[in-house]
């Protein structure tokens, strides 16, 4: 254990758990060797062990006495300090009650040691979640301090909100990217692990687009802003992470139910235990003493802390991946997700298109020059590719209107250019030439006249072929819902082994689509969709789990969706599934070895059979059981 692992206030209580540990075991001892009620002898000879003991239960337990009157004042009575505080003070009274009656004395070792063996399960309980935390808080270095801006022929650090879109700010080795832009001047090397779990440095030159939160490694660069420092990729980062613990899983659901209705009904059991059988029996101590054990034993610890303990390291060690998870009930329903349904262009493919072919060739100057200039507003990743092959500069003063899932008009004056698919070309009754290629042909237009078309390919990413198996092999169904024409989509569902595809979508089809899959899959089926573009936002709130490629993907696609994979890599989809088995796995085991343990101990204490000491393992020794489980959701092997 790492000298680091351990916070300031986790070791003060480490001391004090260990000097009560020690004085209890001296005292325990000498009690059990010499009985210390009879060192002086008489009636109150009682009263040795009990300051001996009360001084041990003092150090170990003022904060526990200190919680439960405050919670009674606040009105929150029946909580596992009320039932700490009930279960010891009567364990001290009994043992009084006995001393002052002249029987042998039992319940002052009993009272301190369910104390003791409390405050270590909560020790453990803080260790376990501070190292959950871990993961995430490094996310939380990624907030920027400062951002440099030239101001005259100085550099003055300012707040990063004071800075605006347009400004140019300096980031020097070492520093973080206040806010995200485009480098304007200098090259570099850039360390992205907070953002995207990816450990390799990623090399950066003029003109490329640059993160907040990244961090830079060699030169000095210029950095052009593009987003104001409240809709930045590390604002949101942190936003997504800070929100993550209000989505709360069924199962957390159900254990703060159980504990509001459980905690009344044991006391009212243990009351029950204590007064009945004493009333007819007279043997007032037994039951009261086999009560008090009841109490110990039914405090719902284990169940209360691991569970969520277990859902906070499941989204703390997906954040260490560049995967986050916006709360515990989409690890829930990940889990369960066996219908996954992909967009294409950007996510199955790496969207950086390339144009392979102008027909026809001998007019391919002026087919270029048509297309980028109605292209020229656009990001999109096949209108950078047409404006890259041109590589000249682009006629401006056109008026650019978008016909959505069609293409572009761009009109001046008399000039009317269309650029676009088949469906633009038909939709102005324009007699083109249809292109048969596999790829995605652009079709150009001037004036009513057809003058060519392009061809543009884009690439399968590598690992789509292993994630598509994989879900394969788990008994997942993949869909891909693409706008590409029939003969691209068939070429690209074969080659990477899916289950179907949908081709010539626009954008609302692709609701229309997963509206019927959501209509036509069984009750507990659970369809995940994965995309990256704008067009894809309705289709990631419609699905049970939206899952956005967040490197590239738009603003409004990371909104909409529950999961953001921020390395683009296909492969954080299984990796996200995985943890999210693992946690639920790691759940029903404590769930179904807490209840199981408690309720044998109950029934055993409620009988006699076990006494204090057994009951204080069925708490406390179950509670440290089920929080070391729970830990195990932080293990490192998901890098393999």
């Amino acid at each position: 254990m790492s000298k680091l692992s351990i916070s300031r206030k986790e070791k003060k209580n480490l001391l004090r758990i260990i000097i009560a540990l020690a004085m209890f075991a001296v005292v325990f001892i000498f009690d059990k060797i010499f009985a210390l009620d009879r060192v002086f002898g008489g009636r109150v000879g009682w009263l040795f062990p009990f300051v001996l003991y009360l001084v041990v239960y003092l150090i170990i337990g003022y904060d526990v006495l200190w919680k439960a009157m405050r919670n009674i004042f606040h009105g929150q009575i029946f909580d596992e300090n009320f039932l700490m505080c009930i279960a010891t003070l009567g364990a001290f009274a009994l043992a009084i009650y006995r001393g002052i009656n002249g029987l042998e004395i039992e319940g002052f070792d009993e009272g301190c040691a369910v104390l003791l063996f409390y405050q270590v399960g909560e020790w453990f309980q803080t260790y376990a979640t501070s190292k959950s935390r871990k993961s995430i808080s490094s996310l939380m270095d990624i907030r920027p301090d400062y951002a440099n801006i030239m101001r005259g022929d100085e550099i003055e650090k300012v707040d990063p909100n004071e800075i605006n879109v347009g400004d140019i700010i300096i980031v020097n080795p070492g520093e973080k990217v206040p806010l995200d832009g485009i480098v304007v001047k200098g090259s570099t090397s850039l360390d992205t692990k907070n953002l995207t779990g990816e450990s390799l440095p990623r090399e950066i030159v003029e003109g490329e687009n640059i993160l907040s939160g990244s961090i830079v490694l060699t030169s000095q660069i210029e950095v052009k802003v593009t987003k104001e420092f409240y809709d930045s990729t590390a604002c949101k980062i942190l936003d997504l992470v800070e929100n993550a613990s209000s989505q709360k899983s069924k199962a957390e659901n159900f254990i703060t139910k159980f504990a509001r209705f459980y905690t009344p009904i044991v006391v009212i059991l243990a009351v029950c235990l204590a007064v009945i059988p004493g009333a007819i029996t007279s043997d007032w101590s037994i039951w009261i003493y086999r009560a008090l054990s009841f109490l110990v034993v039914s405090c719902p610890c284990a169940l209360v802390i691991s569970i969520p303990l277990s859902f906070f390291a499941s989204i703390g060690v997906a954040s260490k991946y560049g995967i986050l998870i916006k709360g515990s009930n989409y690890i829930e329903k990940l889990n369960k997700a066996n219908i996954f349904v992909f967009d294409k262009t950007g996510t199955l493919t790496k969207g950086n298109f390339v144009v392979t072919k102008v027909y026809p060739e001998a007019d391919k100057e002026e087919i270029l020059m048509l297309a980028s200039i109605a292209e020229q507003n656009s990001n999109h990743p096949i209108a950078r590719s047409i404006i890259d092959a041109y590589g000249k500069k682009i006629v401006k003063g056109y008026s650019i209107t978008n016909i959505s899932g069609a293409g572009i008009e761009a009109t001046r004056e008399k000039d009317v250019i269309l650029c676009g698919n088949e469906k633009l070309m038909e939709q102005n009754n324009i007699d083109y030439r249809r292109e048969n290629e596999i790829g995605t042909v652009v079709y150009v237009a001037k004036n009513g006249r057809f003058v060519g078309s392009l061809l543009i390919k884009d690439e399968i990413k590598e690992e789509a072929y292993d994630v598509v198996r994989e879900l394969d092999l788990n008994g997942c169904k993949t869909i891909m819902l693409t706008g590409d024409n029939d003969e691209i989509a068939k070429k690209v569902a074969h080659q990477i082994s899916l289950s179907d595809f949908k081709a010539s979508l626009l954008p609302q089809n692709k609701v229309e689509e997963v509206e019927k899959i959501i209509k036509n899959k069984k009750q507990q089926d659970v369809l995940c969709f994965v995309g990256d573009g704008i067009n894809d936002a309705p289709v990631l709130m419609r699905c049970d789990v939206g899952i956005s490629m967040g490197g590239v993907g738009s603003d409004a696609a990371i909104e909409a969706s529950d999961i953001v994979l921020l390395s683009d890599n296909l492969h954080g989809i299984t990796l996200a599934k995985k943890i999210a088995k693992k946690t639920m796995r790691i759940v029903f085991q404590n769930v179904l070895f807490s209840i199981s343990v408690k309720l044998a101990i109950l029934l055993l204490s409620a009988f006699g059979i076990a006494n204090m000491w057994i009951a204080v393992f069925g708490d406390v020794g179950v509670a440290i059981l089920a929080i070391l489980n729970a830990m195990r959701v932080n293990s490192r092997h998901y890098k393999k």
